[in-house]
């Protein structure tokens, strides 16, 4: 299961360092990140496969504090034109609102919808 773990950060420099080496040298692999905000406040979202260590890595440091966390859907993609865009048409049939979407490592694309069920099957991703 992938979680989008969202963490609130002051925007200046070297948050992003201190946050990301918490959470390596508690060793969890941070599969992607993005981060959106201007001004003195920001909004970091990371894809990690164990969110107990990260959350856990976070409060013993002190360093951040994760504000929202959800289950997204995460899929192999192949590094090509378009290949956003079928995924999307996939979703958009199904009738599925998408809320979410980033890149993640190893060309795969994250998304997140209020509707996970609905997302995981207009992507294939049902179990």
């Amino acid at each position: 299961m992938a979680m989008d773990l969202v963490i609130e950060v002051d925007n200046r420099p070297g948050t992003l360092a201190q946050i990301a080496a918490a959470i390596s040298d508690a060793g969890v692999n941070l599969a992607a990140a993005t981060c959106v905000g201007m001004g003195d406040r920001a909004e970091l979202h990371i894809l990690v496969p164990f969110a107990e260590a990260a959350r856990h890595a976070l409060a013993i440091t002190h360093q951040a504090v994760i504000t929202r966390e959800r289950e997204v859907v995460v899929v192999g993609v192949e590094d090509q034109p378009g290949a956003l865009a079928d995924l999307a048409r996939k979703v958009a049939e199904a009738g599925v609102d998408i809320d979410l979407v980033y890149v993640a490592t190893n060309n795969r694309v994250v998304f997140g919808s209020k509707d996970l069920e609905g997302l995981k099957a207009a992507l294939g991703q049902s179990h």
